[in-house]
């Protein structure tokens, strides 16, 4: 640490102006061929804010401690968690199978890049998450009678189809969108594909189990009332970064993701292990990660980001607001 204080404070006054912090972080966004990654002039000075404590324009040595510690540790050295959403038979060529949805996506195709790095990257503990629905679960669209549908419902109980979204009575009222019956807990349809690898040592984390509640995210179900185990397993193991990847690409790893970057994890989403149902809501669904900075990169960047010789500017400054956020939170 004290290394590293010396070596960025160029001028030997014992602390680091902006211009000496701007080189410190032109040295940690980089990656392994040694390109430098660009960091905004704006996110830089917000970062530099983050760690100059009392404000002077200045990190001095006890700021860079925290800084240190907090900051260039994590991106140096991420504690990677690998969630993998829903590969389920249903979703792959069963009662689901999203290729008959209007993006017309296989779902098969992501099995061959999980496996991979299942094979070849060393994450620090692996999830595999599953929906796990009762027979009478709110999604399906034959259990459509066993609800009140709300008055403000735009589609009736009469006329809905499969993919419609209803407005359940409740209390209190509820948007649901209609699918066709899936993932029934211990069915084939609710199993991993046979061909998916899992891993020794991983956790399966079910979802949906509500009958009258859906769950699209990994962490919560669509009414924020339950959590997952998930939230607990990755606190247990002080997991810094999450990469998500699976299917559905627009309903349940883009939910995944959106609370992953939520709830404060540096959170990476896998483009070519994941498959959708509709692609404009795929586009939305990247344009939502990557507008509260997450990343979204193909498998054959994770090794080195797992390892931490690929060190994003995104994701160090999603730790930093991250960091403001937690003292804002503790000085009230």
């Amino acid at each position: 640490m004290d290394a590293c204080f010396s070596a960025f404070d160029k001028n030997s006054d014992g602390y680091l102006d902006l211009d000496e912090f701007r080189l410190l972080t032109r040295a940690l966004f980089r990656n392994d061929k040694g390109k430098i990654y660009n960091l905004d002039e704006d996110k830089l000075r917000e970062i530099f804010n983050v760690f100059d404590v009392n404000g002077d324009g200045f990190v001095d040595r006890e700021e860079f401690v925290f800084c240190w510690n907090h900051w260039i540790k994590i991106i140096v050295r991420p504690i990677s968690a690998f969630l993998i959403v829903d590969v389920q038979n249903d979703f792959i060529s069963g009662t689901l199978n999203i290729s008959n949805c209007s993006a017309q996506q296989n779902g098969l195709e992501v099995v061959e890049p999980i496996n991979h790095l299942l094979d070849t990257v060393q994450f620090d503990v692996v999830f595999y998450s599953l929906d796990w629905h009762p027979s009478n679960h709110v999604s399906f669209i034959d259990n459509i009678s066993q609800r009140e549908i709300h008055p403000s419902s735009p589609v009736t109980a009469e006329n809905a189809q499969t993919y419609d979204t209803v407005i359940f009575a409740g209390p209190p009222p509820m948007k649901q969108r209609l699918w066709p019956r899936h993932c029934v807990q211990d069915t084939w349809g609710s199993e991993l594909h046979k061909d998916l690898k899992v891993v020794e040592n991983s956790i399966k984390v079910y979802k949906g189990t509500n009958p009258d509640v859906d769950s699209y995210s990994v962490f919560w179900d669509n009414k924020k009332m339950t959590d997952t185990t998930l939230c607990a397993q990755l606190r247990m193991r002080n997991a810094t970064d999450i990469y998500i990847c699976g299917l559905a690409y627009d309903v349940c790893v883009g939910a995944t993701a959106v609370d992953a970057l939520a709830i404060g994890y540096r959170t990476i989403l896998l483009d070519d292990c994941s498959r959708g149902v509709d692609l404009l809501d795929i586009e939305k669904t990247k344009n939502t990660v990557i507008k509260n900075n997450g990343v979204i990169i193909n498998s054959n960047q994770v090794k080195a980001m797992v390892e931490g010789r690929d060190r994003r500017p995104e994701l160090g400054y999603k730790l930093a607001m991250e960091l403001k956020m937690n003292r804002l939170e503790n000085n009230h």
